[in-house]
């Protein structure tokens, strides 16, 4: 049972109204105060909680886990438990902050050791990523690309409606939030003339989720549909970089190259699958018929609001896309199950990227290359500027949360700064 989603629950530390983190959220992820080691961490209100302090001092005695489990830089060797006593830790940790429950409320002591101001905390990498896959699964999108690209009676590729397209990236080159990325160099082409290499004129964010992964089944085995959830810890905001630039030259025949691997972003806390499950909302109509494998029961997406802003340098932030998780085509239980059909093993800490969430309207597009329709719409911002594209030193900000009228649950936020290219 996951007590901690009950929406009657208050806790006893305060929260304001539009806080991301009411203790029906209970996040994970990794943090640190100066000088001092990391330490696997949630978060309540405007406190982060030291959950390896927590547990030193017996508060989870009775869950199995161990000390190292939590004094440790990244998620890694507490997800290896798996779903369900991640669960229990959930709503043990629920339990302590309710308001009513003097276990520890009752105890200032503990609680200074415990709690710290969020302003206090240096939020890191969650996990330490080992493979990487990003989807491409936003109908509104794939067409909104081929139809800028190719004819637009044949925008989607034949093998789209078939089957979640994806491919490997980069891990290595994944940061979180407020880590700035430098514009990316690589070679560019336009039409009469020979390849050049410069920097991206054209760097792109594209808004997605990324889903991290429970250790999956040993290699030659798959996850089925209605297995997927049991392997899907949580699930984060993910801004994708691209440079169109370097994509549209590069990508024949094999794919994203150079133009996706210079940074990926992605927020520091991660909203477990339970508690979005209040959230769960169905999938949009497939058709045609999905093949056996990739069938479903239940609902398998989720209403996850999600916004986009563009912050010029010492300026204010502009709002450019208000779109929602739940328009994804292909939803995660078949990307995995996808993934997993040819017998490819899932492990433990693997980051998946939803692709670029685009909705049906023209303020809903997930990237820049869509909002500005090529660069041949360019979008004005407050201070009187316009973007065709991300430009040097603007900030990239994406938010995310859930409300169904009793409790409204947030991501946080990815937050990050495109530098000048390196000379």
């Amino acid at each position: 049972m996951i007590t901690a989603n009950n929406p009657d629950l208050v806790s006893w530390i305060h929260i304001s109204e539009d806080s991301d983190f009411p203790i029906q959220n209970i996040p994970f992820g990794v943090g640190f105060l100066v000088q001092d080691e990391p330490f696997v961490a949630t978060r309540i209100g405007d406190k982060v909680i030291n959950l390896a302090a927590l547990n030193d001092k017996g508060y989870f005695n009775e869950l199995g886990f161990q000390s190292s489990d939590f004094n440790a830089p990244s998620l890694n060797a507490l997800m290896k438990y798996g779903k369900y006593p991640l669960r229990n830790l959930r709503n043990r940790i629920s339990c302590l902050f309710t308001h009513g429950n003097m276990e520890l409320q009752g105890r200032e002591e503990d609680c200074m050791e415990v709690l710290y101001s969020a302003d206090r905390v240096q939020l890191l990498l969650p996990v330490n990523i080992g493979d990487y896959t990003d989807f491409y699964s936003s109908k509104e999108h794939a067409t909104n690309v081929g139809t800028m690209f190719r004819d637009p009676a044949n925008a989607l590729l034949p093998n789209w409606l078939w089957l979640p397209v994806g491919y490997h990236g980069r891990s290595s080159s994944i940061i979180t939030s407020e880590v700035p990325v430098v514009r990316p160099k690589g070679q560019t082409k336009v039409e009469g003339a020979d390849p050049n290499f410069e920097a991206s004129a054209r760097v792109d964010f594209e808004l997605e989720m990324g889903f991290y992964t429970f250790d999956g089944k040993p290699l030659g085995e798959r996850i089925s549909t209605s297995e997927a959830e049991d392997f899907i810890f949580g699930l984060s905001l993910f801004n994708d970089w691209s440079a169109r630039d370097i994509q549209q030259w590069e990508y024949v025949p094999l794919g994203p190259f150079l133009a996706k691997n210079f940074a990926s972003s992605i927020s520091p806390w991660i909203i477990t699958l339970d508690a979005l499950q209040p959230y769960a909302v169905d999938t949009p109509v497939q058709e045609p018929e999905v093949l056996s494998y990739l069938k479903f029961e239940g609902k398998k997406s989720y209403d996850i609001n999600l916004e986009v802003f563009i912050q010029p340098k010492d300026g204010a932030e502009d709002r450019v896309c208000l779109s929602n998780f739940k328009y994804m085509y292909w939803n995660m239980a078949q990307q995995l199950a996808h993934h997993t059909v040819n017998g490819c093993n899932i492990r433990c800490g693997d980051l998946m990227g939803s692709g670029t969430i685009s909705g049906p309207t023209p303020d809903s597009y997930g990237s820049m290359l869509e909002l500005a329709w090529k660069g041949t719409k360019p979008l004005t911002l407050s201070d009187g500027s316009q973007r065709r594209f991300i430009q040097d030193y603007d900030t990239v900000i994406m938010k995310g949360h859930c409300t169904n009228g009793k409790v409204r649950i947030g991501f946080g936020e990815v937050r990050t700064q495109l530098l000048p290219a390196i000379d």
